[in-house]
């Protein structure tokens, strides 16, 4: 797969070619697309799957969150763990993204969906996606994941199938 000319070269060395759910301004992007790229090897030296990257601004301030899970769930203390750890690299090796509050957190039951590997690995499950553009006349999707194919997202709602290309979701979450 050839590197995407948004996308800092270090994504494609970290994910092989699994492309990231990083909405908002160009900056905040990037700002995603380097956490996966530095906090991905670290989840999993502690067994660890980062799940999602989240960056954006809330009333009190920017707010990195990432979302981690293991098999037989997370608890507070792999949150803690990870959160010491990624804020020290982080620190370290993104120093240039200004001020911003780190937290940690297990997925829940309405995991987010974050990763081209992601929309195949639930397939079959009913998910939500909210896209940056309209899809057909939409920008909020509920319905059955169909899986990935050709960069875009089947998805089957009722009796018939869209097709969300991967580039224009802006969030996905599993529904319960």
């Amino acid at each position: 797969m050839a590197a995407d000319e948004n996308r800092p070269p270090e994504a494609d060395r970290a994910f092989a070619g699994d492309r990231v759910i990083a909405p908002g301004s160009p900056k905040e992007r990037k700002v995603v697309t380097r956490v996966y790229a530095l906090s991905d090897p670290l989840c999993e030296a502690e067994g660890m799957e980062l799940v999602h990257v989240e960056y954006q601004r809330e009333p009190r301030g920017r707010i990195l969150r990432l979302y981690i899970d293991k098999p037989g769930g997370v608890k507070v203390d792999d949150c803690v763990n990870i959160s010491r750890q990624a804020s020290d690299l982080l620190d370290v090796s993104m120093d240039d993204i200004g001020a911003y509050h780190l937290e940690v957190s297990s997925p829940g039951i309405d995991r987010p969906l974050g990763r081209e590997r992601d929309f195949i690995r639930f397939k079959g499950q009913r998910i939500h996606i909210k896209t940056s553009r309209p899809v057909e006349g939409k920008k909020s999707f509920k319905g059955v994941l169909g899986g990935l194919s050709n960069g875009a997202v089947s998805l089957v709602m009722g009796d018939r199938t869209v097709a969300i290309p991967f580039e224009e979701i802006r969030r996905a979450r599993l529904i319960h």
